[in-house]
């Protein structure tokens, strides 16, 4: 055989094994690309995403996009192929699959975790809205989750309030955990709580609750942080009572980072008028009781759905400007947003048109 033919054909047959290597062999990589965007002030599925009972509502009109983000399976293995066109797509962004996953997490797990961080995301948008139009809102500290084969195990339970630790009063979810490790690992902590069902039946027949207990375990020792330090097993958390009802209705999203744009919506239904007058306005950013807008992931990919749906400006967390301001899709402005109280201030300027001095990304 010539040499030139045996060199073709031994280069053809590398870029053929080479190819298949790509196609076969799974690379530890997974994707993200932009997701749904969902208007709060509108419907889905069929029904208003938000539903207020008890209190009057207004017309509004224009949109408050929350914006999401698609994520490949934790089961999915990408191979080399994909993950090279998935580096090159514009539109898309391949991560280290532990940045979905960490630590081992099934799908099932973070499935449930995201679900739990949507749910706090809507009770904190409720609180902060309500704040803002000065509705009183009651809240108190509770137990959220108890560890399997924890001291607290059996003796504390998800939605008990805690009351007092060791007789010292409870205000803030972190007082727990402060008081508990005032102790070393072994020592007894007494917990004074309302139990989660008469805490239910209070609510209920809109009375104060009357039954408390004093509950004592031995706590036991934590090396989590490679210190040890006294633990009970559990989490703290915080809920509350609303003067009316809000119902917020939307499926298959989870995770904290629609908490802005639920508060806004929630705002914009209870006041006279329109927040964006009649703006296409998405973004997205976690929220605290207090109105603290935190930073997210994914920022990219949620700019590209929001404007790809016809956004003309995008309320940005300011940890996430940076980032955002690298690659903005033409047509679609990034607003600067750190509180409800900025992201307020930004809609005024948005909806009276005179848009010069919003506080964009990048500025």
């Amino acid at each position: 055989m010539p040499r030139r033919t045996a060199t073709m054909l031994a280069s053809t047959l590398m870029l053929i094994a080479l190819l298949c290597a790509g196609v076969f062999i799974p690379v530890p990589y997974a994707e993200m690309s932009p997701g749904p965007t969902v208007n709060t002030l509108g419907d889905h599925d069929g029904e208003p995403v938000l539903q207020i009972a008890g209190k009057k509502t207004y017309a509004t009109n224009g949109h408050l996009n929350m914006t999401t983000v698609r994520v490949t399976s934790a089961d999915y293995r990408m191979n080399l192929v994909e993950a090279v066109y998935g580096w090159l797509a514009h539109d898309n962004k391949v991560v280290p699959h532990e940045t979905l996953y960490p630590d081992g997490k099934t799908e099932e797990q973070s499935t449930q975790e995201n679900a739990e961080e949507f749910s706090q995301s809507q009770e904190s948008a409720k609180v902060a809205a309500l704040k803002q139009l000065d509705v009183p809102v009651k809240s108190w500290v509770i137990v959220s989750t108890v560890v399997k084969g924890s001291p607290a195990q059996g003796k504390l339970h998800a939605g008990d309030v805690i009351k007092a630790v060791d007789g010292t009063a409870v205000k803030e979810p972190n007082d727990v955990a402060k008081l508990v490790t005032k102790h070393k690992p072994g020592q007894d902590v007494r917990f004074t709580i309302v139990p989660a069902k008469e805490q239910a039946a209070a609510e209920k027949e809109k009375r104060t609750p009357t039954k408390t207990q004093d509950i004592s375990m031995t706590t036991t020792t934590s090396d989590d942080t490679g210190e040890k330090r006294a633990i009970v097993g559990i989490s703290a958390g915080t809920d509350h009572t609303f003067p009316f009802t809000i119902d917020i209705k939307l499926a298959d999203v989870g995770g904290p980072s629609a908490g802005l744009m639920f508060a806004l919506g929630i705002y914009d239904k209870l006041t006279p008028g329109s927040l964006t007058g009649g703006r296409f306005v998405a973004g997205t950013g976690t929220i605290d009781d207090a109105g603290k807008v935190g930073p997210i992931g994914g920022i990219e990919m949620k700019t590209v759905g929001a404007r790809a749906k016809g956004a003309q400006y995008f309320l940005t967390p300011a940890d996430n400007c940076a980032a955002a301001a690298k690659d903005t899709p033409d047509g679609l402005t990034l607003i600067k947003v750190g509180t409800i109280q900025d992201a307020l201030g930004a809609l005024k300027y948005i909806r009276s048109g005179d848009t010069a001095d919003l506080p964009k990304c990048g500025k």
